[in-house]
């Protein structure tokens, strides 16, 4: 296969993935993240993003231009044809609604532990906008935050306040006794709702992970390495 025929085709597969299939993955988290199953009739409902869930996009947005998954100004500049940053730009508020929805799939939907929950998220953000990162470990580092907010939120919390918590229940119920229940008071949700954001998260990093195959300095070797 000649030299100019792979320059072809990995110029096609490159314009695939950016211009129909990442934004049609950004778009299903984003649809996905705010998807929640009713625990009492296992209706559907939708949660919109909260306003700490977008500062929350803004700051994740910001490190993926600093750790180099996102380069603007080759994304969106003069040389480029006006259609070609027209779609760039549409993949890029894709992505954007995508990080809101992914935080807002990991956030308790009130109470003090939302705000628990904001407040560890906006103090990690903040200070690895000062730290050195590369494409690869900000993958790596992402998939640790957004893992550990999901085993507290979807398993330890579900198992919390769930109508059969067992002995977690009756443990955090001796441990927070002097703490008023309006103040850790949750949602309760069936456990398909768990399923979804699995989903959802499994989906945001693989929409990550194809930005960064895509990326002209980021290769499948550096990644696994």
């Amino acid at each position: 296969m000649s030299d100019e025929l792979v320059r072809s085709n990995r110029s096609k597969n490159q314009a695939l993935v950016t211009y129909v299939v990442l934004p049609f993955v950004f778009l299903t988290v984003a649809l996905l993240g705010g998807l929640r199953v009713s625990g009492e009739n296992h209706a559907f409902l939708f949660l919109s993003p909260s306003l700490i869930t977008l500062v929350l996009a803004v700051l994740l947005l910001l490190l993926f231009v600093r750790g180099g998954l996102i380069e603007i100004r080759s994304l969106i500049t003069g040389a480029n044809p006006p259609l070609t940053n027209v779609s760039h730009l549409w993949m890029l508020l894709t992505l954007f609604f995508a990080c809101a929805q992914a935080f807002n799939s990991v956030l308790p939907e009130r109470g003090l532990l939302h705000w628990l929950f904001s407040f560890f998220f906006l103090w990690t953000l903040w200070n690895n906008q000062f730290s050195s990162f590369d494409a690869r470990r900000l993958l790596r580092s992402l998939v640790v935050l957004f893992g550990t907010a999901f085993v507290l939120k979807h398993l330890l919390l579900a198992s919390l306040y769930s109508a059969d918590g067992g002995w977690l229940k009756r443990l955090t119920g001796t441990l927070v006794s002097g703490v008023t229940l309006g103040a850790l008071d949750a949602e309760q949700f069936a456990p398909a709702t768990g399923y979804i954001s699995f989903f959802t998260l499994a989906l945001y990093l693989v929409g990550l992970i194809l930005i960064s195959f895509t990326h002209p300095q980021t290769t499948s070797t550096d990644l696994v390495k």
